[in-house]
C-alpha cells in the first residue's frame, strides 16, 4: 500500500476490518470525550427508536440522514480544534478564526438536525 503523503510503499497491507476498527476508535473516543456529540446521538437514538416503534419508514431514513450530517461535521469540527490546539498552544487570532470558522459549519448542521429531531419529535407526540 503507498503512502498517502509520501508515495513510498509501506508494509501494510489493506484490511477493510481494520479500518471499520478505526472508525469505531474515532467514534468511541469522540463519544467519551465531547459532551456535544454524545448528548446528540443519545437524543437521535431516542428518536430513531421512536420512529422505528410507530413504523415510519421515511423518518427515519431523514433522521439518519439529518443525524450523520451533523455527526460528521461535529466531529470534523473537533479535527479540526485538535489539529490547531496541536499547532498552537497560544492565543493566535488566526486559529480563532479557523476555530470559528469550523464551529459555524457544525453550527449549521446542528440548525438543520434540531429541526429534523424538532419535527419528529412533535410529530410523534402528536400521534
Amino acid at each position: 500500500m503507498k503512502n498517502k503523503f509520501t508515495g513510498k510503499l509501506t508494509n501494510h497491507a489493506y484490511n477493510p476490518l481494520n479500518k471499520i476498527l478505526v472508525v469505531w476508535s474515532g467514534f468511541w473516543y469522540i463519544m467519551q470525550n465531547d459532551v456535544s456529540v454524545t448528548y446528540k446521538v443519545l437524543i437521535s437514538l431516542v428518536t430513531l427508536i421512536l420512529g422505528f416503534f410507530y413504523r415510519q419508514a421515511v423518518d427515519v431514513v431523514i433522521i439518519v440522514l439529518a443525524t450523520g450530517f451533523m455527526l460528521s461535521l461535529e466531529i470534523m469540527n473537533s479535527v479540526v480544534e485538535l489539529i490547531c490546539d496541536f499547532m498552537e498552544t497560544n492565543y493566535n487570532p488566526k486559529i480563532k478564526l479557523i476555530k470559528d470558522v469550523a464551529a459555524t459549519a457544525a453550527g449549521i448542521s446542528i440548525l438543520t438536525w434540531v429541526v429534523v429531531i424538532g419535527y419528529e419529535i412533535t410529530s410523534l407526540v402528536l400521534r
